[in-house]
């Protein structure tokens, strides 16, 4: 074929293999980019299953982290919050919320006893003085998320279940933990409250281990 090419067009064996050898990269070119794109894809699928993945399965850690967190889940300036009934707690000692206080429909108060009436962006100043930080509220009526009265074990179980815990993942459940200005204020709860035992840096250092051993639960 070259020879007649060369016959042809009066082209040297020199062009013509140059002409070959365009003529086959053109081919072969568009087969590597097709490979190296299909190899892009599932490379970030396997990175995606690899970060929804546990990063090192160790159900004893797993559990152990969570107990540490659990001590901040249980103190006051959380539970306050999560309780097994509809009215709110107060205090160090978790007694139910005075003016008779109530979850209502969204979380937010019933009637016009509402939660804005009285808690505010941010703390009054004085001791036991109304906290405030910007959107207080309750858990809704739907999710509502009891921490009073959970064993750890109990506990651990509602913050996986996505059917309590507003249908996320347990890596997105613990987000509203880890940015939430709510529960940052636990740590800046104002004058005559008690914080919690871990600081915050480290309850969710805690709760990320837990969920980067497997999120597994107490007993």
């Amino acid at each position: 074929m070259a020879s007649s090419i060369v016959h042809r067009q009066n082209l040297t064996p020199r062009v013509v293999k140059r002409i070959v050898v365009v003529g086959l990269l053109s081919l072969v070119v568009p087969i590597l980019q097709f490979n190296g794109t299909a190899n892009s894809a599932d490379s970030r699928v396997r990175n995606a299953n690899v970060a929804e993945a546990p990063s090192q399965k160790d159900d004893a850690g797993a559990r152990n982290a969570f107990l540490a967190a659990y001590t901040v889940l249980t103190h006051p300036r959380c539970m306050n919050c999560h309780p097994a009934g509809d009215i709110p707690l107060q205090g160090d000692d978790s007694h139910l919320h005075a003016q008779n206080v109530k979850r209502g429909p969204d979380g937010k108060g019933k009637y016009a006893l509402k939660c804005a009436s009285c808690h505010q962006e941010t703390n009054l100043p004085g001791a036991n003085m109304p906290p405030g930080v910007h959107n207080w509220h309750m858990p809704p009526p739907k999710m509502r998320m009891v921490f009073e009265g959970k064993s750890a074990g109990d506990l651990c179980r509602q913050l996986k279940d996505p059917r309590q815990n507003g249908g996320k993942t347990i890596a997105g459940a613990i987000e509203h933990l880890e940015a939430d200005p709510l529960v940052h204020w636990g740590w800046s709860p104002g004058d005559g409250r008690s914080v919690p035992p871990l600081s915050h840096a480290e309850f969710v250092q805690k709760m990320r281990a837990w969920v980067n051993k497997g999120g597994a639960c107490p007993d």
